[in-house]
């Protein structure tokens, strides 16, 4: 069975807070007839502090579609090595030992993918496989998470690289003014992660499972419209309400492997809003501390789509609450509407937590952290999570 790995996580320096987001809000749409509804779906989504790529005049300044995604080519290729970088280290391997790369994201687009460029750049082998995922949203984090599982089932002792890559900014269109635009405007962020799965050893969840639920007729519930602008986030009013139809799927799974999806010892799940969390902690009948990492994340950092399962996974390992053996579950959420679900062991006493360190301005106006150096590959003013 292969083990995921702890993952390394970073967010841009640029730091929009709750009541700048409102305070945008009633500025820019203050004629808005729902304005007083959306300000109030927004402070209820718990997030108080997001991490954008840009500063928040270039974020809302909309230059054309070609233009923003020539940003977000050049940012990924600006923050994504050093995550890799400190990702490898964790698993104790190096990039010539990595046989695939699964690359997520939904916020921008290349071809080739990326894993093209890192493989010419950070030392992977020729052969190294590629799986880029594009268009499952939120969920394809816990879909990345599956794919490396199935390929080291398949090929016994390989090791997979996951790298999720997330600029929801740069998908802020200023003419969409719907309720639910409004609250994607005061909900997503931005931020970088990547994980190992390991064939063979490592410390981490190992994967004993998983599987995957998508509701039948709803997949115009989460969408792109994808125009000449770019690419608008369609959001239906019923999603907050999906868990009553996804945690059956998560009920099933558990019991196919005779556990209790209700009696797991950690939970790493996607943190879309608050009500998804409120009501998986209903069907599963969980006291809301269960899913504590997953509502850090969506307060500090607001909904970072396919990244929120990695940001969580990296709190569980900092906390380092995890027994051996402890059994837990992994979930992402997204378009479909899917779930992608992994059912896994803690194996190894966790890694130290990194030892605090004060945080410094940096020349870019952003806050990075003190301490050693950072690698050549880290862009000025980006926060490191662990």
């Amino acid at each position: 069975m292969a083990t995921l790995c702890r993952p390394a996580v970073a967010v841009p320096e640029h730091v929009i807070t709750l009541d700048q987001t409102l305070d945008l809000a009633r500025t820019l749409h203050a004629d808005h007839p729902q304005l007083p509804l959306a300000l109030r779906l927004i402070e209820n989504t718990g997030v108080r502090t997001r991490h954008l790529v840009q500063p928040i005049d270039e974020t809302l300044r909309h230059p054309g579609f070609t233009t923003r995604n020539t940003v977000y080519e050049r940012e990924a290729k600006r923050r994504v090595p050093e995550v890799v970088e400190r990702a490898l280290g964790y698993a104790e391997l190096s990039a010539r030992e990595i046989d695939l790369i699964v690359y997520v994201s939904c916020t921008g687009f290349m071809m080739p993918s990326l894993t093209a460029w890192l493989i010419n750049t950070m030392g992977f082998r020729p052969d190294t496989r590629q799986v880029p995922i594009a268009q499952l949203g939120c969920a394809a984090g816990g879909a990345a998470v599956n794919r490396a599982h199935d390929f080291c089932r398949a090929y016994p002792g390989a090791n997979v690289l996951i790298v999720a890559c997330e600029f929801c900014s740069l998908c802020y269109q200023p003419t969409d003014l719907g309720v639910g635009s409004l609250l994607s405007n005061g909900l997503f962020g931005d931020a970088v992660a990547a994980a190992v799965v390991r064939g063979r050893g490592g410390t981490g969840v190992r994967i004993e499972r998983n599987g995957s639920h998508l509701v039948p007729d709803t997949e115009d519930w989460i969408s792109y419209g994808v125009k000449d602008t770019g690419f608008h986030f369609q959001l239906d009013k019923r999603v907050p309400g999906t868990m009553e139809m996804l945690a059956p799927a998560l009920h099933r799974l558990a019991a196919e492997h005779g556990w209790s999806a209700s009696g797991l010892g950690f939970y790493i799940v996607h943190a879309g809003g608050p009500r998804i969390l409120d009501d998986l902690c209903r069907f599963l009948e969980l006291e809301p501390a269960a899913f504590r990492f997953s509502r850090a994340t969506l307060t500090e950092r607001g909904n970072i789509a396919s990244a929120v399962v990695f940001d969580a996974l990296a709190r569980l390992f900092e906390e380092g609450s995890a027994a051996d053996g402890a059994r837990g579950l992994i979930a992402g959420f997204g378009p479909g509407i899917t779930a992608e679900i992994s059912l896994g062991s803690w194996v190894g006493a966790p890694l130290p937590a990194a030892i605090p360190h004060r945080l410094r301005s940096h020349d870019g106006g952003g806050l990075t952290l003190a301490g050693p150096p950072a690698p050549a590959r880290h862009p000025a003013g980006t926060t490191i999570t662990e």
